[in-house]
């Protein structure tokens, strides 16, 4: 059993914790192409630097498990994460239902005026290692944010010059 089996497991992590991340960036393209695009999972590899995506069960839809592995040389975290809702071309729901990183997430599309499209990236993760987790979060929250915008930009490039889905 992994840790992304059981219902029970799945209820706890999909209740939002603590610490919330939120990245937006508007893409010159349809709705249609971009949540392609977003969707595409194991794509996520060419414009999330240092991770591998793979779906490990399912065809990438609803009740799907994926698998993220972010590597920076020899440290490694590994992120489960069930896709829950998929709501095409507008918003797909996951929870991050891993040992380390738990919590809910979602990707939106939402189309604008001239075939354009905003997509905001949202995750609640529950905070590891109690008060310690809860004291480094700010610390660690903004390289988040930061990183998390950088690797939609990219996103938003890679689909504007047709390198994505």
């Amino acid at each position: 059993m992994t840790a992304g089996d059981g219902a029970e497991n799945l209820r706890e992590a999909a209740q939002p914790g603590a610490a919330e991340v939120t990245a937006t960036v508007i893409v010159n393209a349809p709705a249609e192409r971009v949540f392609a695009a977003l969707t595409a999972w194991e794509r996520q590899s060419d414009w999330i630097p240092f991770t591998r995506v793979r779906v490990v069960e399912g065809d990438g839809g609803e009740g799907s498990l994926i698998e993220a592995v972010t590597a920076v040389g020899p440290a490694a975290v590994r992120d489960e994460m069930r896709v829950v809702r998929v709501d095409a071309p507008y918003e797909v729901g996951v929870v991050h239902c891993g040992k380390l990183l738990r919590g809910p997430g979602v990707l939106r599309c939402t189309p604008l005026a001239g075939d354009r499209t905003q997509v905001v990236w949202h995750e609640w993760f529950h905070l590891p290692g109690g008060a310690a987790g809860r004291i480094a979060w700010p610390v660690l929250w903004p390289g988040s944010k930061v990183g998390l915008t950088q690797a939609l930009k990219r996103f938003g490039r890679m689909v504007e010059q047709g390198r994505l889905p």
